[in-house]
């Protein structure tokens, strides 16, 4: 078995998983976890029990981490890498993933400028003088309270 290893990584490049962490600009429990969500390859170990990274360990991380930039979840990258991986994949499903996360934001874009207009409105309506009982923000969150009571009894 240790031959084995040794000839599998004879003139491939290794590391160490700190070398891992600062390649993919990491920290070291990222790269463990993301072996623990199977979202990198289990890596060998070497005799002395360290694991044995290559350049596509690296890669994959940082396809992870752009991929997390734009939003994925690391669900919908495990998905990804799946689908990255299978032969059969062709370019049009992946172009479905993209567009199905593109689908997501737009619609978390439409929420978040409904709250943005809302709490424009709670803020115009209050002019922060008084006492605040006599508050109009407040009156408008406990009027949505009250109604959520209501509906659950």
């Amino acid at each position: 078995m240790r031959k084995d290893v040794d000839e599998k990584y004879e003139d491939i490049t290794t590391f160490k998983i700190g070398e891992v962490s600062s390649r993919a600009k990491v920290n070291k429990e990222t790269v463990r976890y993301y072996e623990k969500r199977n979202l990198i390859p289990k890596p060998d170990r070497r005799r002395s029990g360290y694991r044995i990274f290559t350049q596509r360990h690296i890669d994959q991380i940082k396809f992870i981490k752009r991929a997390q930039e734009l939003g994925f979840t690391l669900n919908e990258i495990k998905e990804l890498l799946d689908l990255r991986m299978d032969e059969h994949t062709s370019c049009s499903e992946i172009r479905n993933e993209a567009q199905r996360k593109y689908q997501d934001v737009v619609e978390k874009i439409e929420d978040l400028q409904r709250i943005k207009n809302t709490l424009t409105d709670l803020i115009d309506s209050c002019s922060g003088n008084g006492p605040k009982g006599d508050c109009p923000i407040l009156s408008a969150l406990e009027g949505e309270m009250k109604e959520e009571k209501e509906l659950r009894s």
